[in-house]
């Protein structure tokens, strides 16, 4: 129980801790926007009062000011750099804070009621309207800091009271005075400063809780992602094991290393080795996916000459496109060699799941050309085919997850639907873009741009 009791205790204490900062946070970065405004309203009230009243108290004043104003400042400076952990500077700041609240709000009072006192009785309109505005200031913008505000509120009703009494004092009037009407209007112009006090601080603290239930509410939603990003990666590697161990077998029996295979069995052979070769690309497209959700995609950037990472990727596709039947060209590139800077084995992907998407939508026969060319400061890599073309109003589905635009059970073109999501992600990493121009029935051509090496550098 007692432990319990000690370890509550310590919740309670750094909560109250962490409260603490975030409203010396509040108020100092209010302070520093309303500078300005402050230091309009402090001039004003100083140039007046100089020329109609008294120069020597009116500079005085705001010498004294000015010196609150650093003192703000610099202590605004200390609260931006403090954490939560340090708690004797949080209390010490809260200290300062408050003296200096203090001093300010005293500096503003004692020239106030120094102001009336030079006047003639009932006519202290202009000290009483700088103690208002200062009061009302203080009650919209200093509800941060509940006793900072309670310090300034009590001495302006200190010196609002003060300033009245004096007349009622000195001139002893009857109750039908304009000195007594002076005096209720007093009365009332502070119940009616509390009470806008109260509003503005009501009001900051449903704010506070509502940020502090945003906080907790995005702490479980990362704590849920990290879970399921954590048993996603997981299943992935369990999965990749056994499946190496089935294609490797497969890959054995098709290719008849371990003896001629049956008619029969032939094509129930390949049916299972073209699904676990398309399982297999799918946990690779689901880890990578995991990757850039956890920002663990790695890039090894380099200086790539982008005809010869087209060549490679034309290499490397051939056989796909033979499976489909279809041909693979590459235009011819005259010229200066065309440079960007990039990984080549994450280009290298977008340009396989160009190449494969080409494939899979195009015709028995049909043609794919792969090619570059520059375009002002970029370069752009581009994929065209003549197959079936994009209706309008697909870039969605192209580009998301999971997604495919024929999302039947009896669709001709198998895959995860992450191809080209993944593809963006790579090609935005690079700085880069990545679009489609199509047209039904005609054909689509994808294409990813990038800023030559020479633009970069």
């Amino acid at each position: 129980m007692a432990l319990s009791h000690v370890v509550e205790t310590e919740k309670t204490a750094n909560v109250s801790d962490d409260r603490l900062l975030q409203n010396l946070k509040d108020y100092t970065s209010v302070s520093i926007d309303l500078l300005w405004q402050r230091q309009a309203i402090f001039f004003s009230a100083t140039l007046l009062t100089a020329l109609y009243i008294d120069p020597f108290n009116a500079m005085l004043f705001y010498c004294t000011i000015i010196f609150c104003e650093l003192e703000d400042m610099l202590l605004a400076k200390r609260v931006e750099r403090l954490h939560v952990n340090q708690k004797a500077a949080i209390k010490s700041c809260h200290y300062w804070i408050l003296l200096n609240a203090g001093l300010s709000s005293g500096a503003i009072c004692l020239y106030a009621v120094s102001v009336a006192l030079n006047q003639e009785s009932s006519g202290h309109f202009t000290p009483l309207f700088f103690l208002f505005a200062a009061a009302l200031f203080a009650a919209m913008n200093n509800h941060q800091l509940v006793k900072a505000l309670a310090i300034r509120l009590t001495m302006y009703g200190l010196s609002f009271l003060i300033i009245v009494t004096k007349d009622i004092l000195i001139v002893r009037p009857s109750i039908e005075s304009e000195i007594w009407l002076h005096f209720f209007t007093v009365i009332f112009v502070m119940y009616f400063l509390i009470d806008c006090s109260i509003i503005f601080l009501k009001m900051y603290r449903k704010n506070l809780a509502q940020l502090e239930s945003l906080r907790k509410e995005h702490e479980r939603t990362k704590a849920a992602y990290v879970v399921k990003s954590q048993f996603i990666a997981t299943v992935s590697h369990e999965l990749r094991t056994p499946l190496t161990s089935i294609k490797g077998s497969l890959d054995l029996l098709t290719s008849g290393a371990m003896g001629e295979i049956p008619e029969k069995m032939q094509s129930l052979l390949n049916m299972a080795n073209r699904n676990s070769q398309r399982l297999s690309v799918l946990i690779d497209d689901v880890l990578d996916v995991q990757k850039i959700e956890a920002g663990e995609m790695e890039y090894r950037m380099d200086v790539l000459d982008v005809e010869a990472l087209i060549t490679e990727a034309i290499n490397a596709n051939a056989g796909y496109a033979n499976a489909h039947k279809v041909m693979i060209e590459q235009d011819t590139f005259a010229g200066e060699p065309l440079l960007i800077e990039g990984d080549e084995s994450r280009l290298m992907q977008v340009m396989s799941n160009m190449i494969s998407n080409a494939a899979k939508f195009s015709e028995e026969g049909g043609v794919i050309t792969v090619g570059c060319e520059r375009r002002g400061d970029k370069v752009r890599i581009y994929v065209k085919d003549t197959g079936c073309g994009i209706p309008d109003g697909a870039k969605t589905k192209v580009f998301d997850r999971f997604s495919q635009l024929d999302s039947s059970d009896v669709r001709r073109a198998a895959g995860s639907g992450l191809g080209m999501n993944i593809s963006r992600e790579i090609v935005e990493h690079h700085k880069g873009i990545i679009d489609y121009a199509s047209k039904l029935g005609v054909g689509t051509t994808f294409f990813a741009e990038f800023l030559t090496y020479q633009e970069q550098v």
